[in-house]
């Protein structure tokens, strides 16, 4: 099952293929390149517009004084309420460290104390300061130079921009061995082509396109889940939506990407109130307005509803030196007519993070030979139902040098593609109704009835097919599926957990402490099966 393409046009081959450019494409791409093999890197716009370059907050790493590995891990379970892999949780705490101080070996400069000591803060959910930042709220972006530098000077990694990945190639035997692309205007090769590799990691970031509200840019259209799905790869955890609750509120009618929020603001002091300027998170969790991201998405959700108000407020007038600490967050607000220093901000949650995505084990594999997934667009399972703040920067540096490693020592030698000629595509005009359709029926709040509703909607849009092939219909047809998985996995899971919250099963439940996994096979029947959480 592919996405309607016109013939390849043009041919480019390399050891390996890396799709997308954030912390994880880069990553892997550098740990690649360390062992001989070529690369080729393909990034959907500019190679510095992926997802990474907007993370405010920072990594996570256990670098302080009496900080350990071990108590990383279990702020990481507690966060990720009983479904985390125990054993992926262990080698992200304990490869950490050292991923990190490989980064700062490349470049990347954080911000230090007055000691000189590199600056630790803390967030959501971590018991002790772990928190490395750069220029007070830019880390990602810190992190994308650094490493954007260092693949720029690698004569051995090529790279091409605007370029859509449309499909993965694979031979007889089902093992993957490229992709179809499409270069987006004017460049070296220009419409379809095809690309051979002797291994493909995805590392496309996430899919927050789906909700009509997110924190992520226009590109994350989830196409990396969504090509791998097409290949009959198994995706997990695809129900646990992060949405970050604290998020600029500008207006219902305001799509796209939201200006965030940080919750470094609240880990420096900024309280959430209600429309009567009162603080609402005191007793609700210990940890009050610094609780895990769910908690704190929930209660604001729930303040929203008892108000009929669209938003809270997040009052940080007592940070005297916001401007300073947060520097992009003041200048997003300010743009946006509120000044942070004398006015409470407006805020509510969006979609901002997948928890789940494509299945992988600690190397990174698929259950496709020969292809990877890294980053947001993977399900390693260190994240269980809800990702604990800081640790998904980590995680693309942790496993994307995995993957590397795995690739250099067991890739295969290159095979012939096969024809495939069962295609679809659907039309742009679907996305708007998709997106309110998933905001509303699978949000943050969801039950049986809402979750109905939105198979409906989705089953009612799937008819609305098209035979121009354009980037707008190829996303949306990837958006679609990830939709549908989406929606699948939460009406499958009849309790509450993590970032996945039935109102219509409020309790977490015993019995769900397993791991939804779903495939689509090449007729476009979904299968779903599950795996025990130990």
């Amino acid at each position: 099952m592919k996405l309607l393409a016109g013939k390849p046009g043009w041919t480019a081959q390399a050891d390996v293929i890396v799709i997308g450019s954030g912390v994880a494409g880069l990553t892997t791409a550098l740990n690649i390149r360390s062992s001989g093999l070529s690369v080729l890197l393909v990034t959907k716009a500019k190679i510095d517009e992926g997802s990474t370059k907007w993370a405010q907050g920072g990594i996570a790493a256990a670098l302080g004084p009496g900080d350990t590995p071990d108590q990383h891990k279990k702020d990481t379970l507690i966060a990720g309420a009983g479904l985390c892999d125990t054993a992926a949780v262990d080698v992200l705490v304990t490869e950490g460290p050292e991923a990190v101080r490989k980064l700062i070996a490349r470049g990347a400069v954080f911000d230090k104390s007055e000691t000189g000591e590199i600056a630790l803060t803390r967030e959501g959910g971590h018991l002790r300061n772990r928190i490395l930042h750069a220029g007070g709220d830019a880390t990602g972006a810190e992190v994308s130079r650094a490493l954007l530098a260092a693949v720029q000077d690698d004569s051995g990694i090529q790279v091409i921009e605007n370029a859509l990945a449309i499909d993965v190639l694979q031979s007889s035997a089902g093992s993957v061995c490229g992709v179809t692309l499409h270069v987006i205007g004017a460049g070296s090769q220009d419409g379809v082509g095809r690309a051979l590799a002797r291994a493909v990691v995805i590392a496309t970031g996430g899919l927050g396109q789906v909700y009509s509200q997110t924190t992520n840019p226009s590109v994350s259209t989830g196409d990396g889940v969504a090509l791998a799905l097409r290949a009959g790869a198994e995706v997990a955890d695809v129900e646990f939506i992060q949405f970050h609750p604290t998020v600029l509120w500008r207006d219902t009618n305001v799509g796209g990407q939201q200006p965030l929020i940080s919750e470094a603001v609240r880990g420096e002091g900024a309280l959430l109130v209600n429309d009567k300027g009162e603080r609402f998170m005191v007793g609700k969790h210990p940890q009050a307005e610094l609780a895990p991201r769910d908690v704190v998405a929930k209660e604001i959700f729930t303040q929203m509803k008892e108000s009929n108000s669209p938003h809270v407020w997040l009052d940080a007038t007592e940070l005297k030196e916001f401007a300073t600490r947060f520097p992009t967050i003041y200048a997003s607000c300010i743009e946006n007519g509120i000044d942070p220093l004398t006015q409470m901000i407006p805020v509510a949650p969006a979609s901002h993070y997948a928890s789940g995505g494509v299945k992988v084990d600690l190397n990174g594999r698929t259950t496709i030979p020969g292809l990877y997934a890294c980053g947001e667009t993977a399900c390693t399972g260190a994240h269980g139902a809800n990702r604990l703040a800081s640790n998904s920067l980590l995680e693309g540096l942790v496993f994307g040098a995995r993957i590397a490693a795995d690739i250099t020592t067991n890739i295969p030698a290159q095979v012939q593609p096969q024809e495939e000629s069962s295609t679809f595509l659907l039309s742009p005009a679907i996305q708007l109704p998709l997106q309110l359709a998933m905001s509303q029926g699978a949000g943050v709040m969801r039950s049986e009835s809402s979750l109905n509703e939105t198979l409906r909607t989705l089953e009612q849009l799937s008819t609305r097919t098209t035979k121009e092939q354009n980037i707008a219909a190829w996303e949306v047809s990837n958006l679609y599926l990830l939709a549908v998985a989406i929606v699948r996995s939460a009406k499958e899971r009849k309790e509450s957990r993590g970032s996945h919250w039935r109102s219509d099963f409020p309790d977490q439940l015993p019995a769900w402490q397993k791991r939804i996994i779903q495939r689509l096979d090449s007729s476009g029947h979904w299968h779903t099966t599950f795996d025990e959480v130990k």
